[in-house]
């Protein structure tokens, strides 16, 4: 009865499910893999935001990339702000999803090198080739706080590093590439300014990145496993519903000579 296994058919679709099942079940662990990934990275911002406010100098240095452990760090930095040499960070996107600028500016420290400080968002209101009107930074001495970031790269922020932009305008946030252009030493990375807060809220500052959601990634992880065990259940239907239907089918053939050599009745 189970011979039609067999058959070229059902043993085509028998490998086709042993094919499966492990890449379903393989697909469920990096659906699991990438949940817990999301769940460390937030725990690791949520420590980073927890925790008291260090020296910039601490974590970061001229030439050197910010450490993963240091980033998200809220750091503080006694200086005074260099509008002169500020950039414009193009096709920046606000809370609203309004396109705009963030705004770039070198912070001269005590010592003399330089901290780059993103200012926050403001609106591209004019053409994409025109410097946009910058809100001034606080003159004199100041001390800045902000969430220490590592420098942007194409590979992990997707961003084409545009050449030949308009002056004073950049792609990406490079403190190889701006310390190339002031001719200082720059410490590696930037901060998003959290302190002070401009006196009339432009720019915008920069919010704290969300590290509450895990996304959908352990619900996939159980669906592929849900798929993975429902290969084999499937699998088992069929040849169940094969094997009635064999049976139907070979039952009916034998009725039909019985009827047929039936005396007829008066």
């Amino acid at each position: 009865m189970y011979r039609f296994l067999l058959t070229r058919q059902w043993v085509i679709l028998t490998l086709i499910g042993l094919v499966l099942i492990p890449v379903m079940i393989e697909l469920g662990f990096w659906q699991l893999h990438r949940h817990e990934r999301r769940v460390a990275h937030n725990a690791k911002i949520g420590r980073a935001l927890d925790a008291p406010p260090v020296p910039a100098e601490r974590l970061t240095a001229p030439g050197r990339d910010v450490p993963d452990s240091a980033v998200y760090r809220r750091v503080t930095a006694r200086g005074s702000y260099d509008p002169r040499h500020e950039v414009v960070v193009r096709r920046r996107t606000n809370a609203d999803d309004e396109v705009g600028f963030h705004v770039l500016t070198p912070f001269v420290l005590d010592n003399g090198k330089v901290l780059l400080v993103n200012r926050g968002w403001i609106p591209a209101d004019g053409p994409q080739t025109a410097f946009p009107k910058i809100p001034a930074p606080a003159r004199g001495v100041v001390t800045v706080t902000g969430r220490l970031m590592a420098d942007e790269t194409s590979a992990a922020s997707g961003i084409k590093d545009v050449r030949g932009l308009p002056d004073r305008q950049i792609m990406l946030i490079s403190s190889g590439q701006q310390a190339h252009a002031l001719g200082k030493e720059v410490l590696g990375g930037y901060i998003e300014q959290t302190s002070p807060q401009p006196d009339d809220g432009s720019p915008q500052l920069l919010g704290a990145p969300d590290h509450s959601g895990i996304g959908a990634h352990m619900a996939y992880a159980v669906q592929w496993w849900l798929f993975a065990a429902g290969v084999p259940a499937g699998w088992i239907v069929l040849v169940r519903r094969e094997v009635k239907d064999r049976r139907a089918a070979a039952a009916k053939t034998e009725s039909e000579p019985a009827e047929e050599t039936a005396p007829a009745t008066a």
